[in-house]
């Protein structure tokens, strides 16, 4: 076995020069940078189209827009992003709401490149006599993932193309307030259609991934800030995921701090769990993170006192650091004539299927194998899209290798 590990190896290096060296060494932290405000001033590129989709009441697609903010005079080459969603119930804000523009500014002074979007808002609303629905606000929830994994996949895509923004496509990071950390929390960790109700019908949504664009690039994250949020479940989260940052006050009567309903009246209600429960996941199935807790604090307190947005900037700033100096997402791989892509599983490890995010000419390879340590063939693949799922059916927990014809072996591992 070590054998075809060695093999493997080789293989990788002569398939793609440079790739030992370019899965991607953590991010320079030295300096102050990504700690102190060593930037004065932050450029701000607004509007920015980020992908297009279909809004809950309409067959026609919406514009997807975001604002940049990047750090004035800055030189490096590769930056870490952090992608903001605004709060407002998946009904209401917009990516220029104060705090956005607060968080998005302060964490561009360190360095980072910061990226607050907008994304498809509303969803049928129920009347005070009707009874209670929990579909409207799930459903519009997932587009709010969608719409986000979409800006991850945009700036990925730029990564590898225009370097426009000159982002970093190993370290990039999501983050929401409220609303927004639900579409968070679900672009990490919601990975599987088992993870949702059937009643969702998430296909007939999209899919996990939706249809904003760049399909063809990756929507994996290397961490996830959840302001004051929520999700599903707790058992999203699973071993090998990106790390968790949570901020939550332990007052909160909308979005709750330990478990139960958010909505009721106009707004749908819908069963959620929160921070308090989020992080015994987390630390149960050993993945890295933090919890901030304001004791007493309502709903939000960071976008109504400068002292809870201190705190905050603060938890996030101390969180990330120690992140970027971690190995990054490999994606790509560098050669002196550009950048040759390379194929991307996650979750690693899976329990039911593994997604497949292959570059834009690999699909013309026709059919790839799989393969099981011992170098065996056991399954023969066709490739139906450019980001597709590998279920895992009969096969047994370990590491499998997907390999298209003279590209690099991908591992997939199924726990």
């Amino acid at each position: 076995m070590k054998a075809l590990f060695r093999l493997l190896a080789a293989w990788l290096l002569l398939a793609a020069p440079g790739l030992a060296s370019a899965q991607l060494a953590p991010i320079d932290t030295t300096g102050g940078r990504y700690y102190r405000p060593v930037f004065s001033a932050v450029t701000v590129t607004s509007g920015v189209v980020y992908g297009s989709a279909a809004p809950f009441n309409s067959t026609t697609p919406q514009a997807l827009l975001l604002d940049v903010y990047q750090p004035a005079g800055d030189t490096v080459v590769r930056r870490p992003l952090i992608i903001f969603a605004h709060q407002g119930g998946f009904f209401l804000g917009s990516k220029t709401d104060p705090y956005m523009i607060s968080v998005c500014t302060r964490l561009a002074r360190l360095g980072y490149v910061t990226a607050s979007i907008d994304y498809r808002l509303g969803y049928p609303l129920t009347g005070l006599a009707q009874p209670a629905d929990t579909l409207g606000v799930a459903q519009a929830a997932i587009r709010a993932m969608q719409d986000m994994r979409a800006a991850v996949r945009f700036f990925r895509q730029d990564a590898a193309t225009a370097k426009t923004y000159r982002v970093h496509s190993s370290y990039i990071v999501v983050g929401g307030s409220s609303a927004g950390a639900f579409a968070a929390l679900e672009t990490g960790y919601l990975d599987k259609l088992s993870e949702l109700p059937a009643y969702l019908d998430l296909a007939a949504l999209g899919g996990i991934e939706g249809t904003g664009g760049n399909a063809a690039y990756s929507s994996a994250v290397a961490a996830v800030l959840n302001l004051s949020g929520a999700t599903e479940s707790p058992s999203i989260i699973e071993a090998g995921n990106a790390p968790l940052c949570s901020v939550h006050g332990t007052a909160d009567n909308t979005v709750p701090y330990l478990q139960g309903r958010i909505g009721g009246g106009l707004i749908p209600p819908k069963y959620v769990y929160g921070s308090g429960r989020l992080h015994p996941r987390a630390t149960a199935v050993g993945v890295r993170n933090t919890l901030r807790t304001f004791s007493r604090a309502g709903h939000i307190p960071f976008e109504n006192s400068a002292a809870y947005a201190d705190s905050t900037f603060w938890t996030i700033r101390d969180f990330l650091r120690p992140v970027l100096r971690l190995a990054g997402t490999p994606l790509a791989a560098r050669t002196g004539s550009g950048v040759v892509p390379i194929a991307h599983a996650y979750p690693l490890p899976a329990r039911d299927y593994v997604q497949l995010a292959l570059p834009a000419n690999w699909r013309a390879l026709g059919d790839a194998d799989l393969l099981d340590p011992t170098g065996q063939t056991v399954r023969r693949l066709t490739p139906t899209a450019q980001s597709w799922q590998l279920p895992r059916g009969a096969l047994a927990a370990g590491s499998y290798f997907v390999r298209f014809a003279g590209q690099p072996p991908v591992r997939v591992v199924f726990e």
